[in-house]
């Protein structure tokens, strides 16, 4: 099976431009292709991931991809997806979420001479002149073409500003940048992409007279159709301050039993062989397969030494063998919990609960247990006295989230 054939297999690809071309630069190794990542925040998340993964297979077949940051695109906006304006950003905070963009990058692109690029497009955007983009760029889009896009149409409702609607403006130019300063032959993103990398394509064609190709992956949906990489306390970081190796592992080792084997097709380096096997599997099996995966995924982004102790909490916890120092923690001072903390503070400051209005109706349903016993009463206050062999309360929310609680 070449390259091109296994993406297709593992379920990666959406939308081409022209399969037999991009199959063709895929598979001899000849693509120079690129994925841009906004910088909106000071880590990359899991909705990255795929993306991620994606360039670490074409760079391992012997393509070479280009990692774009932007930088610039990011002083926009991309209305793909949103139902509202982004927040504006200043530079210094785009610039600090560029540095840590670049390292986290590193653990899964090559970046060593002539393997990889990382570029930043605020190189060339922010140095445009404004009349030189209506002259050599403004006459190759068509406003009623434009308007036709998903990625316009629903927010054209809602309000669509002018700075947005510019932003299918900004990445065709920097496909058509790429092109030409780098020979960048291929572009990938997310299927919600599609119309802005069929833009860059277009105005490469028109202003060079060259042919350059697109392709969408498929979004990492769940079986509801809903995007994954989500928790009820937000997204789930590449960055271990954000969520940690534990927290990464569990989020994988709780997918639904209809997602697993999706997961492992499109996010992980094991043999397609293997994977069909696990397709057969039922009950107990199917909790295998998702330790697998949340093995692989935690080992890929926090390193083997993590995934080993994130897996053995994990187990400790189902077997019923108590707490791990591996398992989410908050610190408190040992004076704030002699005088007690309430069940509900307990829920808001370990971030299972994103309010006290939240916490109380997971208290009401039954749905929180420390230490092992069922909390029933929404003023339920904890002290050290109640901490546990370990030195710690262990709060459960539902089956699957655990955290820890301890003094300093």
């Amino acid at each position: 099976m070449n390259t091109y054939e296994e993406l297709k297999a593992r379920g990666l690809i959406a939308q081409v431009t022209d399969e037999e071309r991009i199959s063709d630069l895929i598979n001899k190794g000849e693509a120079v292709f690129y994925i841009g990542f906004d910088p909106t925040a000071d880590s990359l998340h899991v909705g990255h991931f795929m993306a991620l993964c994606l360039m670490k297979r074409l760079q391992m077949a012997g393509n070479k991809p280009i990692a774009l940051i932007g930088g610039g695109t990011a002083m926009i906006g991309d209305p793909s997806g949103k139902t509202d304006m982004r927040k504006m950003m200043t530079k210094e905070t785009i610039n600090h979420n560029v540095e840590c963009f670049k390292k986290q990058m590193s653990k899964f692109i090559d970046f060593s001479e002539g393997k990889a690029l990382l570029v930043n497009n605020a190189d060339w955007l922010l140095d445009l002149n404004y009349i030189d983009v209506l002259r050599e760029v403004g006459p190759h889009f068509s406003v009623n073409r434009m308007l036709t896009a998903e990625c316009y149409k629903q927010r054209m409702e809602r309000g669509l500003s002018f700075l947005e609607f510019n932003y299918m403006i900004m990445q065709s130019y920097d496909f058509y940048r790429l092109y030409k300063d780098y020979g960048c032959n291929l572009q990938f993103g997310g299927d919600d992409q599609w119309s802005n990398m069929l833009g860059g394509t277009e105005l490469i064609r028109r202003k060079l007279g060259e042919d350059a190709s697109a392709m969408t992956i498929t979004l990492l949906l769940n079986s509801e159709g809903k995007k994954m990489g989500k928790t009820v306390s937000g997204a789930v970081w590449l960055d271990a301050e954000k969520t940690s190796p534990f927290e990464f592992y569990q989020y994988w080792r709780n997918v639904d039993d209809a997602d697993v084997v999706k997961c492992l097709k499109m996010l992980t380096f094991l043999p397609l062989e293997e994977i069909e096997k696990m397709e057969q599997w039922q009950g107990s099996e199917l909790n295998k397969a998702k330790e697998i995966l949340a093995y692989e995924l935690t080992k890929l982004v926090h390193g083997e030494e993590e995934a080993e102790k994130a897996q053995t909490a994990s187990r400790n916890l189902f077997a019923g063998g108590g707490v791990t120092g591996d398992i989410p923690t908050t610190t408190y001072a040992k004076a704030d919990l002699d005088e007690g903390k309430d069940i509900l503070t307990l829920l808001v400051d370990t971030k299972l609960a994103a309010s006290r209005g939240e916490a109380r109706r997971l208290v009401q349903q039954g749905g929180v247990s420390v230490n092992g016993e069922n909390v029933v009463a929404i003023d339920k206050t904890f002290t050290t006295a109640e901490f546990n062999e370990e030195a710690a309360l262990l709060i459960k929310k539902g089956k699957k989230s655990y955290h820890q609680i301890k003094a300093d």
